[in-house]
């Protein structure tokens, strides 16, 4: 009689582990820590796995939701053990992980006008638990740079681009979102607004024009300042500019263990 037999359960004889499967793009609201306002609401693309053993035919894909919606009116990601044993539990599972990617606004002030806008800001959280539980946060930081060297060789201007620096990292201590956004910042050669005035174009234009980076400056700017962070025991920053004059990009990377050299 059809129905009766639980295919997922079947015995699989060709002896292949699959490292994760799972649902991937599962849009669903969660909080996040917000250092001013203390949580902020927004909405992640979630991916949620577990490895499957050689000799189990298929996953309960259904469970993973089950699993999440028990979450609903909590703080997912400051409840990630506790979620991810669950899915271990609930689908019988020695390793769980989770990747969680979200806006997150930050109210940026004008820096002449005052005038305030919200900046999105791309932030992810990977997550797995076996033997132990580890984290990763990430954050993509938009910002200005304007390059050395087209100021150096021109008696008028120079040319400037939008970049995004990206940095992944795990700590021990917890660090705010604003912290990392911040630090980024500083180390470009302007950051990004989503509303400017005249007054306030003549000061980042200015700005970015007395402060040129190179994407290989960015990254070593960003990497000293984390490597005094004492929370921090890993991160990789890379930096890639969307030049104004060529129809390619520019890119650098530097990962750092900490203690390593």
């Amino acid at each position: 009689m059809k129905g009766k037999i639980d295919i997922q359960n079947l015995k699989d004889t060709r002896k292949v582990t699959i490292n994760k499967v799972g649902v991937k793009n599962v849009q669903y609201p969660i909080i996040v820590e917000d250092r001013k306002n203390k949580f902020q609401n927004t909405v992640a693309d979630l991916d949620i796995y577990v490895e499957l053993p050689h000799h189990h035919r298929g996953t309960h894909m259904s469970r993973f939701l089950e699993v999440l919606n028990h979450f609903h009116k909590e703080n997912l990601i400051g409840n990630l053990p506790e979620f991810l044993a669950e899915i271990k539990k609930a689908l019988n599972a020695d390793y769980s992980y989770v990747n969680i990617r979200f806006p997150y606004f930050i109210n940026k002030i004008a820096p002449i006008s005052k005038t305030k806008s919200l900046l999105s800001y791309n932030c992810f959280f990977k997550a797995s638990l076996g033997y132990e539980f580890k984290m990763k946060l990430g954050v993509e930081v938009p910002v200005t740079t304007l390059c050395p060297c087209s100021k150096e060789i021109s008696e008028n201007g120079a040319h400037s681009q939008r970049s995004v620096v990206s940095i992944e990292l795990s700590y021990h201590d917890f660090i705010w979102l604003e912290e990392i956004i911040e630090t980024i910042e500083k180390c470009a050669s302007c950051e990004i607004y989503s509303l400017l005035k005249r007054v306030d174009e003549k000061y980042v234009t200015e700005k970015a024009y007395n402060n040129p980076r190179f994407v290989e400056d960015i990254v070593r700017e960003v990497t000293l300042e984390f490597q005094k962070d004492d929370r921090i025991d890993w991160f990789k920053v890379q930096s890639e500019n969307f030049e104004s004059i060529h129809n390619h990009n520019a890119y650098a990377c530097v990962e750092h263990f900490k203690g390593k050299e």
